[in-house]
This record gives structure tokens, C-alpha cells and sequence, in this order.
């Protein structure tokens, strides 16, 4: 759970600059999405990107599973929340599932539409390229702004807890470096959800430069 959650931080961070480029430059940002495309690295790290994804959804799953197995059935003797303990960390596995439908949804409006339509040569509305286009198409309806602010919401829940959790499962559990890692993983959570969400916001609400 730790080493694939630090792995899709990462992956976040990459994605997040990627995106940010479509801010400034439609046409930067299509040659982006040009580079990458269908090329052997985009295709293996996709599926690499895929398996970390599901290894961390089935080990979620597994863990809770073990947790409550091990809780036995004096699981809920004690209703109160403990000191200290926050939220994200009771509704991870919540959080998780939110997420991946966020993800799924997020693979309907742009990778089927963009890598699997090279791939197949699919016709969609725009040239598997222009991924500006489908950016622009996506975020002027508002349900999918609504469900995209929802995700982001939920990622950062799962992230402000998730981020430090997986350090400190790898080592970097002691008193010096857990409250320093708590207040990364805030900053990087809120920085990393605030800019997808300005992304979303900007086109809906069409402050960037359109098509």
C-alpha cells in the first residue's frame, strides 16, 4: 500500500504539470498530448501507472478485510472517535472508492477518447491529439465540473492522510520527522487539489484562453 501510494503521489505531480502547460498554451499543451501519444513509453508507463492502481485498490480492500477480521465481533464496542485520530484515516477505504470512480469517469472523458481512440483509430469528437479540445468540451458542462470538484475533495482527504502514512509505514516514523511530514503532506495535498481544481474552474468559468 505505502510504495504503490508514493508511486501515484509522483505520478500526480507529473500529471499536474502536464496539465498546468494547457493553462497557458492550447497548442504547447497539444503537443504534449502529441509527444506522448501512442509512443512505447507512454503506453508502458500507462500500464504500469494501471497496475499500481489496482495492486493499491486490492490491497486497500485486503487490509480492511484483515482489520475488521481482526477487530472480531467486539469491533464496535467503542463508538467514540479516538483522540487524535483523523478523519481521512477512518474513511480511507471511503475515500478510495470515490476516487475510483472519479478515475473511471476521468478515463471516459480523456484517455478513451485520446490514447485508446490512436490505438484503435475510434472517431470521436476531436483528433485523438487535441487534447486542449476535450479539456475545453469536458469542463463547460456542469455536472462534470461538480464531479470533478467532488473528486478532488476526496482526493485531498485521501491524500493529507495517505502521503505521510505511507512515509512512516517506510521508515520515517520518528518524533522529529512526523509533524514535518504531516505538514508536507497538507501543503502538497491542498497545492497539488487547489491547482486541478483551478484547471476546472478556469474553463468553466472560461478565464483561459479558448480554442
Amino acid at each position: 500500500m505505502s510504495i504503490t501510494g508514493a508511486s501515484l503521489v509522483l505520478f500526480l505531480l507529473f500529471h499536474l504539470s502536464m496539465n498546468l502547460v494547457v493553462v497557458f498554451s492550447a497548442d504547447a499543451y497539444n503537443a504534449v498530448c502529441a509527444f506522448l501519444g501512442t509512443n512505447w513509453y507512454a503506453l508502458a508507463g500507462t500500464a504500469g501507472l494501471a497496475v499500481l492502481a489496482l495492486l493499491h485498490i486490492v490491497y486497500a480492500f485486503i487490509l480492511t478485510l484483515q482489520n475488521r477480521k481482526a477487530r472480531g465481533a467486539d469491533r464496535y464496542e467503542v463508538t467514540a472517535k479516538p483522540k487524535n485520530v483523523e478523519w481521512a484515516s477512518q474513511n480511507m477505504l471511503v475515500l478510495g472508492i470515490i476516487i475510483a470512480c472519479g478515475l473511471a469517469l476521468h478515463f471516459a472523458n480523456f484517455w478513451y477518447h485520446m490514447m485508446f481512440a490512436e490505438l484503435t483509430g475510434a472517431e470521436g469528437a476531436f483528433d485523438p491529439t487535441n487534447g486542449a479540445a476535450y479539456v475545453q468540451a469536458t469542463f463547460q458542462e456542469p455536472i462534470f465540473v461538480v464531479i470533478y470538484l467532488v473528486w478532488f475533495v476526496a482526493l485531498w482527504f485521501h491524500l493529507t492522510h495517505g502521503f505521510w502514512s505511507a512515509l512512516q509505514t517506510l521508515g520515517w516514523n520518528n518524533n522529529v520527522w512526523i509533524d514535518r511530514l504531516k505538514t508536507i503532506s497538507f501543503w502538497y495535498s491542498t497545492i497539488v487539489c487547489v491547482l486541478f481544481a483551478v484547471i476546472v474552474l478556469g474553463y468553466f468559468f472560461k478565464i483561459f484562453p479558448l480554442l
